[in-house]
């Protein structure tokens, strides 16, 4: 193999890092409250409405990435968080869209270390049914964006035949009745997998905390209410976003 070929295949396992931040607890999903350190990556195929980091994918911060190799991730890991984390999220955008990122999986869990992802379910790699915790979050009317269900069944379907234990769940973000009717849609489709419905944030750039934590806490409430009316919907648990409820649209926690 040339020098050049060997420099091109070093330069396609490198990460796509945005930034790395923690220790915190996950603020959404299934492992809501969980102490973790994020990893969060560039790069997204989705261009939902009401992103809160847009920064990873349109452009306004790509003085930001960095490329990294899977251990330069780790030491930095290391470096910020020391040794006061033992589970890591890989956030986005979305980060399914890196088959580099097995190779993190991997030497994360040689270090003992949990690993749990997002993604919205528009693309598979197998390192996703390595991951312990696997939120599929897929994106409901409100984003402007169209869910491509043949794939996302395709992804439930690999993940329900994994080989060894992970936790799978689904989330949606509600931020309209139209939203709501598609979250009834997605436990429909997927009886058996846990379900998650979460308040939307509709304003990602205020930050006056207080009074945007009351707003949001009032949207709550409202959800908790629409589901507890509706019959299709017993099985589900509904969320708040924590982290927006304590520290407001703040980056980096």
């Amino acid at each position: 193999m040339s020098k050049e070929a060997t420099t091109q295949e070093q330069r396609e396992l490198l990460i796509p890092v945005m930034e790395i931040f923690g220790p915190t607890v996950q603020g959404e999903g299934m492992v809501i409250g969980q102490k973790t350190m994020f990893v969060r990556t560039a790069g997204c195929d989705y261009r939902c409405s009401w992103c809160d980091s847009a920064f990873t994918w349109d452009g306004s911060a790509k003085e930001m990435i960095r490329r990294l190799t899977p251990a330069e991730v780790f030491d930095e890991l290391r470096d910020i968080g020391g040794n006061r984390f033992a589970h890591v999220t890989l956030s986005g955008g979305n980060p399914a869209l890196l088959p580099q990122l097995a190779a993190l999986v991997e030497l994360l869990h040689a270090e003992g270390i949990a690993v749990a992802v997002e993604t919205q379910g528009s693309r598979w790699q197998d390192w996703l049914a390595e991951v312990d915790q696997v939120t599929l979050s897929p994106k409901p009317p409100s984003s402007g964006m169209d869910t491509n269900w043949d794939v996302l069944d395709g992804i439930v379907a690999r993940l329900a035949a994994r080989p060894h234990p992970l936790a799978v769940s689904l989330k949606v973000v509600v931020f309209d009745d139209d939203d709501l009717a598609y979250a009834k849609r997605v436990h429909a489709r997927y009886p058996d997998v846990p379900m998650y419905v979460q308040v939307g944030n509709p304003d990602v750039k205020r930050m006056d905390i207080a009074e945007h934590a009351s707003d949001l806490l009032r949207r709550y409430e409202a959800l908790i209410d629409q589901v507890v009316a509706t019959p299709d919907l017993n099985n589900v648990r509904v969320l708040p976003q924590l982290h927006a409820l304590v520290w407001g649209n703040k980056r980096g926690v």
